[in-house]
């Protein structure tokens, strides 16, 4: 694969994607049509910010990445890391910029703001564990609420987004506890509290998503398809069971689980 692409990893940009859709199909069901431009331009906008966020991230983390993901492009020798501080700088500002052909104060701030907290994490937030963790939460949430803004209706995507924030956090400290082995020196969670301590609190938050989901159907938000939620709930609950004994496996679960939440939103707002 292409150095580059690898840096990238493209693969959650189009978990970005699919959210930013998936929020705007949310706010205005069919109306969706109306507002493809802004969904396109908003499409490259969570690109260049995956793209450019992952290539800080391996520029900050390249020491650390010798022990715990030696296959990528800077510890392998493959890419210079100035390349990446600078290719990773430039997608971020692109996002900014491309922000503003999007007619919209409100969603140009929350793509600024969204840069200003990934440059914020990779610089020092990082390093201080849970906070780190609740930013990249807050992040992922921001998505969404991209997504509602860009057609004018962001209040319809806090359910979503409040629901990604929380299980977005599990797994981040799911990964904390996958990768203790390279963390030494750094406060992540499991390391100032321990592994099964930081594994109750991931566990907690992958509770906490299904709980949540559980709102729109009380309040009958959504049409009966959205019982499918139910699926994903399943595989959070699955997760915080079996993350203690295999956290690559619990976090990977996780993943899979936000597709199917995605899916079963979507199929509630037909």
């Amino acid at each position: 694969m292409n150095r580059y692409l690898e840096l990238f990893r493209l693969e959650n940009g189009i978990i970005g994607i699919v959210g930013i859709v998936v929020a705007a199909y949310i706010a205005v069901g069919n109306g969706i049509v109306d507002h493809i431009q802004n969904i396109a331009i908003t499409c490259l906008i969570t690109i260049c910010f995956i793209a450019g966020g992952n290539s800080i991230n391996d520029y900050v983390d390249r020491e650390i990445d010798k022990v715990s993901h030696p296959e990528r492009p800077i510890p392998s020798g493959r890419l210079e890391p100035r390349s990446a501080l600078i290719v990773g700088s430039v997608s971020l500002a692109l996002s900014c910029i491309l922000s503003l052909f999007l007619g919209s104060i409100q969603s140009t701030l929350i793509v600024i703001i969204a840069v200003i907290l990934m440059l914020g994490y990779e610089l020092a937030l990082k390093q201080r564990g849970f906070v780190g963790n609740l930013t990249i939460g807050v992040l992922t949430g921001m998505v969404f609420l991209l997504g509602g803004s860009i057609t004018g209706n962001i209040e319809s995507s806090y359910e979503v987004a409040c629901m990604a924030a929380l299980v977005t956090v599990g797994r981040e400290i799911t990964k904390d506890i996958e990768d203790m082995e390279g963390d030494e020196g750094r406060h992540t969670l499991p390391m100032l509290i321990g592994k099964r301590n930081a594994g109750i609190v991931a566990a907690a938050f992958f509770i906490a998503g299904p709980i949540l989901s559980i709102l729109p159907i009380i309040q009958g938000t959504f049409s009966t398809l959205y019982y499918t939620v139910l699926i994903a709930d399943a595989m959070f609950i699955y997760t915080a069971i079996i993350l203690f004994n295999n956290p690559h496996k619990a976090q990977r679960m996780a993943k899979y689980a936000m597709i199917v939440a995605l899916v079963a939103f979507i199929l509630g707002a037909i």
